[in-house]
């Protein structure tokens, strides 16, 4: 709980910081002046760095083993204690799917189904029609079992789809927007703007500079 102590001693007022989700509520409350923000696995902001748990950690240490040391030699202590090279610190702590997790099978079915189909037209019809129920009764079973509604929940499956095809940088924006199922480039930013509160373009440069540090 590392950024806690970060807190208390004032060294993240006015800036980014996260945490592990569950905390990151009580770290808002009891420190109004930082800018907490529980989705990501780590932050950095004016060199002080802050993750979201022990898993979290590792991938934070090798952000800062790339950012001071360069690619090749965090590929090769990667490859060494076979761990995941690159994990983004801006990746949601957890999936979409994950995060929603249903109790209901149908909506969880649906859930699979959309995933697999993020390129499709998914209206609320046809998603209704996967999920073998009306129009009005999947929408409200929906909302009940996820706690949000079926196009925000699309929404999110398509930022989460998109995001590593963004920070690849090998694809235009345009392709990466209609592959995953939206109508256009602008309509990707504004998802991504609510979802993770940066820009494709953003996302973008940041994962750049993590391959090409300065």
């Amino acid at each position: 709980m590392g950024a806690f102590l970060l807190a208390a001693s004032g060294i993240l007022d006015g800036r980014r910081a996260t945490t592990h989700w569950r905390y990151a509520p009580k770290l808002q409350t009891m420190y109004p002046g930082v800018r907490v923000d529980g989705d990501r696995i780590f932050l950095e902001q004016a060199g002080i760095w802050t993750s979201a748990g022990m898993t979290a950690g590792i991938d934070m240490a090798m952000a800062l083993i790339e950012h001071d040391l360069g690619r090749e030699l965090c590929r090769t202590i990667a490859r060494n204690f076979v761990i995941y090279y690159r994990r983004p610190g801006g990746q949601l702590q957890h999936s979409s799917l994950l995060d929603l997790d249903p109790d209901s099978d149908r909506i969880r079915q649906t859930l699979a189904f959309a995933r697999e189909h993020l390129s499709s037209n998914l209206t609320v019809e046809r998603l209704a029609d996967t999920a073998r129920l009306s129009v009005r009764q999947f929408s409200r079973a929906f909302v009940e079992a996820t706690g949000m509604t079926p196009a925000k929940a699309i929404e999110r499956l398509r930022v989460e789809a998109a995001r590593p095809r963004v920070e690849d940088s090998r694809e235009t924006l345009d392709a990466i927007a209609h592959t995953v199922g939206f109508d256009d480039p602008d309509r990707m930013r504004q998802s991504f703007v609510r979802v993770l509160g940066q820009s494709p373009l953003a996302v973008r440069r940041d994962a750049r500079r993590r391959v090409s540090p300065t």
